[in-house]
């Protein structure tokens, strides 16, 4: 799937092992191996980096970035840790929110399965702060029902950063990838409408360019 999604114009592939952190494991390193040679464009790997020693061998693997959830909220230290290591450029932080009733999001963890008390827009601003070089902000709320994406989650995380915001949880048609540019996002992330075939990427990204978005069209791509 990774080598296809390359063919079929997708500009980074993001592999987020997320049940890696609720059981207490790291990511599956023979995998991120494997498809690693595959792939010429970027590749980011989270679920379960717990520790620096764990994403400097994720890079050796042939990762190009590493994404941390859990542990940087357990530790929020590891993301300077890593970005020292590493450079800022190669440190994303996932931020899973969800809407609260007060009117804003708080984050979870373990794959979404533990709720905190932390805000959100406040977590992804100290977490730049650290050292990470990109935001993916997911939508729990929004992840799997394709109504769009979290537009209001979207420009309160992009308002709040001076570093790219990868939108996540929602996408069901192109227009809601156009919204989220739209709200501050630099980059629209989507999984099971490219898994199921629903959408092809080169159609979606010829669409985004008839309709004022800039995006890199690849060449003999259908």
């Amino acid at each position: 799937m990774a080598r296809t999604y390359m063919e079929e114009g997708a500009d980074e592939l993001v592999f987020l092992d997320i049940s890696a952190a609720a059981e207490r494991r790291e990511t599956m390193e023979t995998w991120v191996r494997e498809t690693a040679r595959e792939l010429f464009i970027p590749f980011t790997v989270g679920g379960g980096v717990s520790d620096v020693d764990q994403a400097r061998r994720l890079v050796a693997l042939g990762a190009d970035k590493i994404s941390l959830n859990t542990a940087a909220v357990r530790d929020p230290d590891l993301v300077t840790r890593c970005a020292r290591l590493l450079g800022e450029q190669a440190v994303v932080v996932a931020v899973d929110a969800k809407k609260h009733s007060r009117g804003g999001w708080n984050i979870a963890v373990q794959g979404g399965s533990i709720l905190l008390d932390l805000d959100a827009v406040d977590w992804a601003r100290r977490a730049v702060s650290l050292g990470c070089g990109e935001i993916l902000l997911t939508s729990i709320d929004n992840d799997g029902v394709k109504n769009g994406y979290d537009l209001e989650l979207v420009a309160a995380v992009s308002q709040a950063v001076k570093v790219p915001v990868i939108a996540s949880g929602g996408a069901g048609r192109m227009e809601h990838f156009r919204d989220a540019f739209a709200h501050g996002a630099e980059a629209a992330l989507a999984a099971s409408l490219f898994h199921f075939g629903e959408l092809k990427i080169a159609d979606l990204k010829k669409w985004l360019a008839v309709n004022g978005v800039p995006v890199r069209l690849c060449e003999g791509v259908n």
